[in-house]
């Protein structure tokens, strides 16, 4: 098996340096400004629960475009791009590669799939859910959070399933995979919480009136859910129903009952606070939009998904928890 991991940023190589490691044959495709370091000291790749790897500069296959990548017959495609960037990268696949080759979206958001399959068609378009936080500085690449990733079943991902778990990335094929990706997005609410908020993870979860803005957009995305008949899979330890009501507790309750949670590095940041200070385009669209287009589809609202999208498509900002629930009219 042939994986060729398009738009190598943070999952990427967290995932493809698993891969390499276990020595399966892997290509990252990235940008020159991330595949330079990698060029030069190989990938170091670590996690939270002790791992770590160093796969050699020599072993690593490194291209700047999918064509460099050579996708052959027997490749599978990990598609890791911003949402954003997805009709893109799927016009590149289309030019590339040959009918029904796989192409597996381990993005946020919902739509991928859809969006992957409208610009080509002859490719096998498959979800993803990767739960778990990664951060990527340099030649170093450290899984900060814990959780399995998802992937849709079917014939295509039976044997990938089999590959990661082999690797050490824990895998899971769902029954559900739309259920699975809106339980992340209710996950992924936090993303420009913390973006704005300009604090680590944790210190940021620790912060009541930033957990009171995360349970108040998770609140607003499961009503417009349940006029969709959507329900959303559980990927946490709480319950998408109570999700909401744990972030609302106050801080000597909540330490107490989420624990698991904030199992979290010290230094671990949302991938949208790392696109801001990068200057570049988040992925405000692909969550807090999806919700606003789910309740639109209903003939409902989502006001604070709406404010949201305009925080973070504006310029830079920088928001305590209190500031932010009075930009929400919370």
């Amino acid at each position: 098996m042939n994986f060729i991991v398009l738009g190598a940023g943070a999952i990427g190589c967290y995932v493809g340096g698993r891969l390499a490691a276990q020595g399966q044959n892997v290509c990252l495709v990235g940008r020159p400004h991330a595949m330079e370091p990698l060029a030069r000291e190989g990938l170091t790749v670590t996690d939270l629960d002790g791992y770590r790897a160093l796969v050699p500069a020599a072993q690593l296959r490194l291209a700047g475009t999918l064509a460099e990548a050579a996708p052959g017959p027997d490749t599978v495609i990990l598609l890791c791009v911003k949402s954003g960037a997805t009709e893109s990268a799927a016009r590149e696949l289309a030019a590339a590669c040959a009918p029904g080759t796989p192409v597996i979206s381990l993005q946020n958001g919902v739509d991928n799939v859809a969006r992957i399959a409208a610009q080509a068609p002859a490719l096998k378009a498959l979800a993803g859910m990767v739960p778990y936080n990664v951060v990527l500085r340099g030649a170093q690449v450290h899984r900060a959070t814990a959780g399995a990733i998802q992937l849709q079943r079917d014939a295509a991902t039976e044997p990938v399933a089999a590959v990661f778990n082999a690797a050490g990335l824990a895998t899971a094929l769902p029954e559900d995979i739309r259920a699975v990706q809106w339980g992340k997005l209710l996950l992924n609410l936090n993303n420009p919480v913390n973006a704005l908020s300009n604090l680590p993870l944790r210190e940021e979860l620790l912060d009541r009136d930033c957990r009171q803005v995360f349970a108040a957009l998770q609140t607003e995305a499961l009503g417009a859910m349940a006029r969709a008949g959507i329900t959303p899979a559980q990927v946490t330890a709480v319950s998408p129903q109570m999700l909401p009501k744990v972030m609302r507790l106050p801080n000597w309750l909540f330490t107490r009952l989420a624990k698991r949670m904030l199992q979290i590095d010290a230094s671990a940041r949302s991938s949208m606070w790392d696109d801001l200070e990068a200057g570049r385009v988040t992925e405000i669209d692909a969550i807090c939009g999806a919700v606003v287009r789910l309740a639109a589809q209903h003939g409902a609202q989502a006001p604070l998904s709406r404010r949201m999208c305009e925080l973070l498509s504006g310029p830079r900002l920088r928001l305590t928890g209190v500031e932010m629930k009075r930009a929400l009219g919370l």
